[in-house]
């Protein structure tokens, strides 16, 4: 009798924990979905809303450098707070400054204001997993499943990111069709920030829902400790590769599209539209290549072949054939994200998880904060396709040097 009450009481804690970690993960990937919506559309609207205001390429370029250097300054403080503040109530307080910046946007138009909100806002023009809301949310997740699950599980979790990214990417058309109805251009793009602004009260709503940390948290905890030393040699090298991604992020894609071949709004939308469901796609495969070749070759051997196709992207003369290959590189080129981030999550310990995302995004923040305006003087200066070579070059000579530095530094599932 006692060693029967004894089991069913551990499947009611199992069952319990189970729902537990259901019910939190559900909830980060919906607030990761809205969220991503609004950088989908905001990533191809940025530049056109820009030069609408009467920028030129190099403001541009200089905007989205802004961004990129705003969010590492606060993605290295989110990484300092992580250990000590509850992650709840730091994804709360991220959501309200994504309100905050869509609606200043919709409403500035001054050189000095939008510099502003750029730096200190929530704008992300590369349309990826770059913002204060990633280390936090990547902690969680990491707690909440066993190390086995952990690469399918954020594998799901970039899948629902860039599903909902390339609906923002179709939704960015959404300007010239309200144009139709007579609204102004400008009046609707205006709307496409308020909207942003939108997404992010529903994102602050989900996440009040999250259950209170299973450990209490620690206001004297230290952010890093045993894995500093791993987490530095990563952070490195991510930097190396973030700056080259600084030179062709995708609002920058989208100027370079624009001034070369002259597609439309709507053309842009579709395709990169296309472009985050082939990426989308490609992380479950990741999950299951990892499974195979381990997750630092998943990361190099799908990295290199996208930087082939960028490159010669840059080249060819045909809009066709430069589509083509930029669709063939969004298929591979992010197999390394639910990768990477589940290689950071193994390497560090519980407590080290946030600092160790926060350390790790914030070196390829600011480094990438300098490639778009690298990218807006030479597109100034009429070399377009220079932005694209630099880039992929960088990308690949990063790749080896990870596969030289940790390849025999497994995780525990790979042991």
């Amino acid at each position: 009798m006692g060693g029967r009450a004894v089991s069913a009481q551990d499947d009611a804690t199992g069952r319990g924990a189970a729902q537990s970690s259901g019910l939190v993960t559900s909830r980060i990937f919906a607030a990761r979905a809205l969220r991503e919506l609004g950088d989908g559309f905001i990533a191809v609207l940025l530049p056109v809303y820009l030069i609408a205001l009467g920028y030129g390429p190099l403001a541009v370029g200089a905007v989205a450098t802004l961004a990129l250097l705003g969010s590492a300054l606060l993605t290295l403080a989110i990484g300092r707070l992580g250990a000590r503040a509850e992650k709840r109530r730091l994804l709360i307080a991220a959501s309200l400054l994504m309100v905050v910046t869509g609606l200043a946007f919709a409403s500035a138009s001054a050189p000095a204001l939008i510099f502003l909100i750029a730096f200190a806002g929530t704008i992300n023009p590369s349309a990826g997993s770059v913002s204060i809301f990633a280390p936090l949310e990547q902690a969680v997740l990491a707690t909440a499943v066993a190390d086995r699950d952990r690469t399918r599980m954020f594998a799901r979790y970039s899948l629902i990111g860039a599903l909902a990214a390339a609906a923002g990417a179709l939704a960015s058309g959404s300007p010239e069709l309200l144009g139709r109805f007579g609204l102004a251009r400008l009046d609707a793009l205006r709307i496409m920030f308020v909207l942003y602004a939108l997404l992010g009260v529903a994102g602050a709503l989900i996440y009040a829902r999250l259950p209170p940390e299973p450990v209490a948290v620690d206001p004297r905890a230290s952010a890093l400790g045993p894995s500093r030393r791993m987490v530095y040699k990563l952070a490195a090298l991510f930097s190396v590769d973030s700056f080259a991604g600084g030179l062709a992020v995708q609002s920058l894609i989208a100027l370079w599209l624009f001034n070369k071949f002259g597609i439309s709004l709507v053309a842009a939308g579709v395709f990169f539209f296309w472009s985050g469901v082939l990426a989308a796609f490609s992380f479950p495969v990741a999950a299951w290549l990892a499974g195979r070749i381990g997750l630092v070759n998943t990361m190099v051997w799908t990295h290199i072949p996208s930087s082939v196709c960028l490159i010669i992207a840059a080249i060819v003369p045909s809009l066709e054939a430069a589509l083509g290959l930029l669709l063939i590189r969004a298929a591979l080129s992010q197999m390394d994200v639910p990768t990477r981030t589940s290689y950071v999550m193994a390497v560090a310990t519980p407590p080290e998880r946030v600092a160790a995302a926060s350390m790790t995004a914030v070196p390829r923040s600011l480094a990438a904060a300098l490639g778009p305006l690298i990218t807006g003087a030479l597109f100034s200066a009429g070399h377009d396709a220079w932005p694209l070579v630099i880039c992929g070059a960088l990308k690949i000579a990063y790749d080896l040097a990870l596969l030289w530095t940790f390849r025999d530094v497994r995780p525990p599932e790979e042991r």
